[in-house]
């Protein structure tokens, strides 16, 4: 027995379909929880860190990021033109990347130091970007997934693209 024989026995395709799902909602959830954070914490804080990092047009860059984080995020937990949305928001992980977290290096956890207060950290490295880019590629390849906005409209436009005897045997295999 062959091993592709053996994987696809093992997961099939209908069922393999559902992967993004827990992916799409960590991701998401991520992007939106730090688009929230900036917003919560006042966008003219945010706007002062991207002043002070030399960035041109400070306010615009700001909420642009906001709202790439905030809009974004929430487009990728519905599975909603998750290819489209990708695009900003790998240019605000680059962006972090290379102007926050490559000086700091790779790992996210720099322990300092324990002490009865509890754990101390350093700056976190760009490890967690890269895995974000990692989460978002594999959404922009594989697809969005069967529980997602984009997946249902496929489904849909395939059953109406076909005849009533199609459309009966797709919506009994779960198109």
């Amino acid at each position: 027995m062959n091993t592709l024989s053996w994987w696809t026995r093992l997961y099939p395709v209908r069922r393999s379909t559902w992967w993004p799902l827990p992916l799409r909602v960590i991701v998401g959830y991520g992007f939106m929880e730090h688009g929230w954070a900036k917003l919560a914490r006042g966008p003219e804080n945010f706007t002062g860190i991207i002043a002070a990092l030399h960035m041109p047009f400070p306010g615009l860059l700001a909420w642009a990021t906001i709202l790439t984080e905030l809009i974004g995020g929430f487009a990728v937990i519905v599975g909603a033109l998750v290819p489209v949305v990708s695009l900003p928001m790998i240019v605000v992980l680059a962006v972090a990347i290379f102007t926050v977290h490559l000086p700091n290096g790779f790992s996210s956890i720099k322990l300092q130091s324990v002490d009865a207060q509890g754990a101390h950290f350093g700056q976190p490295g760009y490890e967690t970007d890269l895995l974000y880019l990692a989460g978002i590629i594999a959404l922009v390849l594989g697809g969005p997934g069967m529980a997602s906005v984009d997946g249902l409209l496929l489904r849909r436009k395939a059953v109406e693209g076909t005849d009533s005897v199609e459309k009966s045997a797709q919506c009994a295999s779960g198109l």
